[in-house]
């Protein structure tokens, strides 16, 4: 993981600025040197985030980018909680890319709550402070006499009062005091934080506003289509480029040359046009010859029976995890289980294909327009593409039509950048067909684990054994995401453990999707571990119980986002008890039905989940999910809370029942949702959800809610059939 972040509140610094008639409030955070991936390097400055105005708007910049999760509405609440501000008085405003101004801006690993969730606080108690102190002097009162509410300070004394827009040029006035040291909220007086609160968008989305990247317009702007090799790593020989050019309002047709690095820019055509359908017809004319190299002959197919193969007979290339006598163990074992799981590649189909519009101006410069979840290492990147310095890339931050971590990667911020650079002085938008998105994707990865487990005469698990069988793309910098954790549960609760590894190669691009890693180890882990529960004669939920028996807290460390708690088995088992109390664990269920049982730790959020399911017809049905879930002390936006949830169960659903990517002569099979079918309203099951308190500042939800609704859904399978589901997607026929 890289190095942390110093985001604590020690590390903020302070200044103010008059701006338009009003207090403008900034506060900078230092930031440590990151992976250039995500942000590249920057040096903290100042950076604004509160503008109040004479007429008692409040302006509150939206950092981070906002891809469907709600942060541009959570952290300016907790801003305008600490500030006492009247919510119906506040304005949100997206912030651009601005390293410098705004510390890290990035959507991903359900970072934004931990990473914000004091300094943002902090912002919102400064400008309190500051207005309490302008006040102080006009009536010439000590502060601390003072009181705010719902955007006015008030002296309780007198009753008299004045609102923040009559004070804002005042309090423009007053040193920033240090935010380190400015008194917060106790948590019991929020009116903000804590409200249900629907985004801040959602009406501009119901109208049909412009809002997200495709829905960029420019003056003289035109379209691209972008023609790629369907055979990963492959490179362009030739094309027919004069006849695509002939094609009736198509402007221009190119070769844009790759840079060797599949995240960045690969081999293809460019074709440009007047709007983007005569774009994307015209490159059906197009005739490209390929170099498919070496990979042109691998499939999912061959990569199964290899991994299979390696499963048998080979001795794992490295070991991640091992302690105790683990061969000791299983040869003293009462009984001895022995699984193979699998899962395959996934990809990401966010509803707004990937899209950015560039304007390459006549001095080299380059403006885009971008819905990235990175948009600090796309601004980076396309700067180092082009050679030019960050500064010289400026990028608007758009809203997203979801991301699930495909927006992570930026190949499409350069590959307009690229095309721009064609065509200075003329906007260029270039748009993914849904067939490009489907199978131009960076993958959740394929995996597959030989397990085994050990048990003693007493039903207890003595012995833990993982060969898991991966993926690496060759060749230095490759991402590389198909990974497994050496802390991995069980992994430091079980006596005798060995994690392995071995590793194949592949030119199929991988990225993070929602939970990465998350998404398919809890299948894989919570699936056998059900296994050896009922070997032991046991239900899941007290297997995992007794696994942490007597466990201790783990100390806390650093993370990406500063510190970071550590394990707590006390979180474990207050979250799988309520979700059992919620589903009524135990009770008899109706004729063909059955609960299922997961848990899973992930993004520092605890998960334990029950579904309900049912065989008719040969369908499988999810009737109920139950889903209890400890995030922290606070929940900060119930209604955006609620949905992350949801949204994460249903997507679980929709992997565990009909998605998987097939890789046919080192190319991706499936093109579009008739193929690759994500779930829909009819198959979404009832969804109730509850949060277990805890002592531990808040963390974020976009994805720990995903990983256990995977295995609970097979393991009730099992209950409800006798048949174990070992490899995903599911299919119903093994269940007959």
């Amino acid at each position: 993981m890289p190095e942390a972040i110093a985001l604590s509140r020690r590390t903020l610094l302070k200044a103010s600025v008059l701006s338009g008639g009003g207090l403008a409030l900034s506060a900078a955070i230092p930031m440590v040197a990151r992976a250039a991936a995500v942000t590249g390097e920057a040096q903290g400055t100042l950076n604004a985030f509160v503008t109040i105005a004479a007429d008692n708007t409040i302006t509150i910049v939206g950092k981070n980018p906002e891809i469907g999760q709600g942060i541009k509405t959570m952290l300016p609440m907790l801003i305008a909680d600490e500030m006492d501000a009247d919510w119906d008085q506040v304005k949100i405003v997206q912030g651009e890319t601005d390293a410098a101004k705004y510390g890290p801006q990035l959507a991903g690993g359900s970072f934004a709550t931990p990473m914000n969730w004091m300094p943002m606080r902090q912002v919102g108690a400064g400008a309190r402070q500051m207005l309490l102190a302008a006040a102080s002097r006009r009536w010439g009162i000590d502060s601390a006499k003072l009181t705010t509410k719902l955007g006015k300070v008030i002296d309780p004394a007198s009753g008299r009062s004045l609102t923040y827009g009559e004070l804002a040029n005042d309090a423009a006035g007053v040193a920033v005091p240090d935010l380190a040291k400015v008194p917060l909220k106790n948590p019991k007086d929020f009116h903000i934080i804590g409200r249900a609160i629907g985004g801040i968008d959602s009406p501009k989305i119901v109208r049909g506003e412009p809002i997200f990247g495709v829905d960029t317009q420019l003056p003289g702007m035109v379209y691209a289509a972008f023609e790629r090799s369907p055979v990963f790593g492959a490179k362009l020989v030739s094309a027919n480029l004069d006849v695509v050019k002939a094609q009736p309002g198509v402007i221009d047709a190119f070769i844009v040359k790759g840079n060797g690095n599949a995240e960045e820019l690969v081999d293809g055509v460019a074709v440009i046009a007047k709007n983007w359908w005569i774009a994307d017809q015209a490159r059906q004319k197009l005739e490209i010859k390929w170099d498919n190299g070496q990979w042109a002959s691998h499939s999912s197919k061959g990569y199964d029976a290899a991994a299979r193969k390696l499963m048998a007979d080979a001795k794992p290339q490295e070991t991640l995890a091992s302690h105790g006598d683990v061969d000791a163990a299983f040869a003293s074992a009462a009984k001895v289980l022995d699984a193979e799981y699998s899962y395959p590649f996934l990809a990401h189909v966010p509803m707004e294909p990937m899209n950015c519009t560039a304007l390459c101006h006549t001095d080299g410069s380059m403006e885009m327009w971008a819905p990235s979840q990175t948009p600090q290492g796309g601004q980076t990147g396309v700067a180092k593409m082009l050679g030019l310095t960050p500064d010289k890339v400026k990028v608007h931050i758009t809203r997203m039509g979801g991301g699930f971590g495909r927006r992570l990667t930026n190949d499409y911020m350069h590959q307009v950048a690229a095309i721009a650079k064609h065509m200075p002085g003329k906007p260029v938008q270039m748009i993914f067909s849904r067939e490009d998105d489907v199978r131009g994707d960076f993958y959740r990865p394929a995996g597959w684990h030989r397990l085994r487990a050990a048990l003693d005469d007493k039903g207890k698990l003595i012995g833990y054994d993982d060969h898991f069988i991966t993926f690496e793309i060759p060749g230095p910098g490759a991402y590389n995401p198909a990974a497994m954790s050496k802390d991995e549960f069980p992994a430091k609760f079980v006596p005798n453990l060995r994690y392995a590894q071995t590793k194949m190669q592949t030119a199929v691009p991988m990225g993070a999707l929602r939970a990465p890693t998350s998404n398919a180890m809890a299948f894989v882990m919570q699936s056998f571990l059900d296994e050896v529960a009922h070997a032991a004669g046991k239900d899941l939920p007290t297997l995992l119980l007794e696994i942490v028996d007597g466990a201790e807290k783990e100390p806390d460390s650093m993370g990406f986002t500063g510190p970071a708690p550590g394990f707590n088995p006390a979180r474990l088992r207050a979250v799988t008890k309520k979700a059992l109390e919620m589903s009524g664990w135990g009770k008899t269920m109706p004729a063909g039905h059955a609960l299922g049982f997961g848990y899973y730790f992930s993004h520092m959020g605890y998960f334990a989940e029950v579904v309900e399911t049912s065989l008719e017809g040969g369908r499988i049905n999810v009737h109920n999910v139950w889903a209890a879930g400890d995030v922290g002390s606070q929940i900060i936006n119930p209604h955006g809370a609620l949905n992350q949830v949801q949204g994460s169960i249903i997507d679980g659903i929709g992997q565990a029942l009909a998605l998987a990517i097939e890789i046919e002569g080192g190319a991706v099979k499936q093109s579009n949702f008739h193929d690759y079918p994500i779930p829909r309203i009819p198959v979404t099951p009832k969804i109730e959800v509850e949060f277990v308190k805890s002592d531990n500042s808040p963390t974020g939800l976009g994805e720990p809610a995903l990983p256990p609704v995977i295995p609970a859904l097979t393991n009730a399978l099992f209950a409800l059939t006798g048949k174990r589901i070992r490899t995903l997607p599911i299919d119903v026929k093994q269940l007959a």
